[in-house]
């Protein structure tokens, strides 16, 4: 797995059973549910991966655009090596936007939340996470933050087809991580 950075989100909370049955919140990397802590794009702060090295990096930001960070979860997320191409059936390797830089501190303590399925059909940032946004949560077992328990799982998921036809991909597969008190 490569360590691909950290993101403060507000976690999504839906209705029982909305997300599906077992869901108790949305951990997913994407932004359809759980957004992130603001709109950070246009500051250019974040690295290749479109998230974070660090999480002094959020607060700085955080503290400049006054955006208060107690209610938000941190996350520490790491990437597959290769990606899923449901049309060509294989994985292939990918590589980050390469115009930005990327020196990720890893945590000193974090808790591995599950494994979250997310898009990436402009190569970018992660667009949507199926499991949650197309409901896929519903046919697969999940654990109570929507992601899946295993790497395992998530690759045989993937191969099944379990994900076809959800939302363009490629799809790569990233760990969830939750970090405590501020994560360093």
């Amino acid at each position: 797995m490569i360590p691909i950075g950290y993101m403060y989100k507000r976690v999504f909370v839906p209705p029982r059973g909305a997300v599906a049955p077992q869901v108790e919140d949305v951990y997913s990397v994407s932004d359809c549910l759980s957004e992130p802590f603001a709109d950070f794009i246009p500051f250019w702060r974040h690295n290749d991966y479109y998230f974070f090295d660090s999480p002094a990096v959020m607060r700085t930001l955080a503290a400049e655009l006054s955006i208060p960070l107690d209610d938000l979860v941190l996350f520490y997320y790491e990437v597959h090596e290769a990606e899923y191409d449901e049309e060509e059936a294989r994985w292939m390797p990918f590589a980050p936007d390469a115009s930005l830089a990327t020196d990720v501190e890893p945590p000193a303590a974090r808790t591995l939340e599950g494994f979250d399925v997310a898009t990436f059909n402009s190569g970018a940032g992660a667009e949507c996470s199926p499991l949650s946004c197309n409901g896929i949560a519903v046919e697969l077992p999940t654990n109570r933050h929507c992601l899946l328990p295993s790497l395992e799982a998530a690759v045989q998921a993937l191969e099944s087809g379990q994900f076809a036809h959800s939302e363009p991909g490629p799809f790569r597969i990233i760990a969830v991580y939750s970090v405590g008190s501020g994560g360093e």
